[in-house]
């Protein structure tokens, strides 16, 4: 499992620094993502055998395996160690060893390496047998689903077609596609989507309990994963005819989706830098909001990536400030995350109010005022906070450039007071509730 060295060009920084980037970055930042994960699985490897673990003979004994396989079955191992979940165990995992005698010592999973070795077998459809540590009542293999299994050693067996798991009496047979569910099975499914001649495939995974550092919903039943379509068709035949970069960047970044809880009052999405190619989502009848949420998103995954290879922000010294988007004072880096995500959403509702018409033209052009309005804002003050690095200052000064350009454009009175409105009262709810943080 071989690493290479990563180097950002100065034209694809900028590019990405200006909100953009297109499919060719999203790509470069995810082969950092993949040699993230690699260092990472080593580290466990390593960690696990330090530590006197008990499965640290069974962890080792799975990488042994996997690279071998590797060999065999490139694709399917690759596709496997890419999977966002298997980063989330890697990074919990070795956060785990790493304070293991100070810790309950069962928090501490790196056996779990086992069932990544064994996913990626079922998916070479190759002869395979290994064992591996089920608890909690499940067995989870990364990419394919989760059997409902007892607690002990697992066996799993690949046989070309499909595959089985046994534990002790108890044996769950996995279907050949795995995406369907059988007895004692639970496969992860997908969700596809096309417009304008590209296609969106999203792994739906409501399974693996790496899945997303975040309050992740239940297993959604058939009928509501179907109540999920018609919004993300319509979003995505928005973004692909009229935000075509951003529709190859989420394209690119985006390979699964996890279902989040829905607040009563508001939907909520997500990112996370360990799970790198998962959106959480809390679904949405609107598809032109969902859009909007994809461009937002699509945002935090290219910077976190991009924190991954180039750091921008100095450590934190404990300093909170704004942030027009939040209800809460935020840190430097997280002032950082928002505005790079703001800059995409000004982005995007600057060009979608042309298409649109009607009370939709009206939230439009004021989501493009307001946006535009807070981004720069923090991105102010973020370059007087004395919290950039070198690069990050050049970094935040594109961004300035961009937003400062799109400050002169024209949107209808209605929609500038509209903005300015929504601004004032969340600055002066803000000031409300933070009385003693400087906004």
């Amino acid at each position: 499992m071989n690493l290479r060295w990563h180097r950002m060009s100065d034209e694809v920084f900028a590019t990405l620094a200006a909100g953009g980037g297109g499919a060719d970055a999203v790509r470069r930042l995810a082969a950092v993502e993949r040699s993230k994960h690699l260092l990472l699985l080593r580290g466990v490897v390593e960690s696990a055998r330090t530590a006197g673990h008990p499965d640290a003979g069974r962890a080792a004994d799975a990488y042994d395996r996997l690279a071998t396989l590797q060999d065999d079955a490139p694709e399917a191992v690759e596709y496997v160690l890419r999977y966002p979940a298997v980063g989330a165990w890697l990074r919990t995992t070795l956060l785990d060893l790493d304070l293991y005698h100070d810790r309950d010592p069962a928090r501490a999973r790196p056996g779990h390496l086992a069932a990544v070795t064994a996913a990626a077998a079922i998916r070479a459809r190759v002869p395979f047998s290994i064992d591996v540590p089920a608890s909690g009542g499940s067995l989870s293999l990364p990419s394919l689903g989760v059997a409902l299994v007892p607690d002990g050693t697992a066996t799993v067996r690949s046989a070309g077609r499909g595959a089985e798991i046994s534990v002790r009496d108890v044996r769950v047979a996995i279907p050949s596609d795995h995406t369907r569910d059988a007895p004692g099975w639970r496969g992860v499914r997908r969700l596809t989507v096309s417009a304008n001649g590209r296609t969106l495939d999203l792994v739906v995974d409501d399974v693996d309990p790496y899945r997303m550092p975040a309050d992740v919903a239940d297993r959604l039943p058939e009928g509501e994963l179907r109540s999920w379509r018609p919004a993300l068709e319509e979003a995505w035949g928005i973004l692909t005819a009229h935000h075509p970069t951003t529709a190859e960047e989420i394209e690119e970044a985006h390979r699964v989706l996890t279902p989040l809880r829905r607040p009563a009052d508001r939907q909520v999405s997500g990112t996370a830098s360990e799970t790198f190619g998962t959106i959480g989502l809390s679904g949405s009848s609107d598809g032109l909001t969902l859009a909007a949420t994809l461009a937002h998103e699509v945002q935090h995954a290219k910077l976190g990536a991009l924190l991954d290879l180039v750091r921008l922000i100095e450590p934190d010294d404990g300093r909170r400030f704004y942030a027009p988007w939040r209800e809460d004072p935020r840190p430097a880096d997280g002032l950082l995350q928002g505005a790079y995500a703001y800059l995409g959403v000004s982005g995007f509702w600057r060009r979608q109010r042309i298409r649109e018409q009607g009370d939709r033209a009206l939230l439009a052009h004021s989501e493009f005022a307001r946006w535009r309005a807070g981004a720069r804002r923090a991105v102010d003050t973020l370059m007087a906070s004395g919290l950039l690095t070198p690069a990050g200052k050049h970094f935040a000064a594109t961004m300035r450039r961009v937003l400062a350009a799109w400050q002169a454009e024209q949107v209808s009175p209605a929609a500038a007071a509209t903005a300015r409105e929504e601004n004032e009262r969340h600055l002066a709810r803000w000031r409300q509730a933070n009385a003693n943080v400087q906004a």
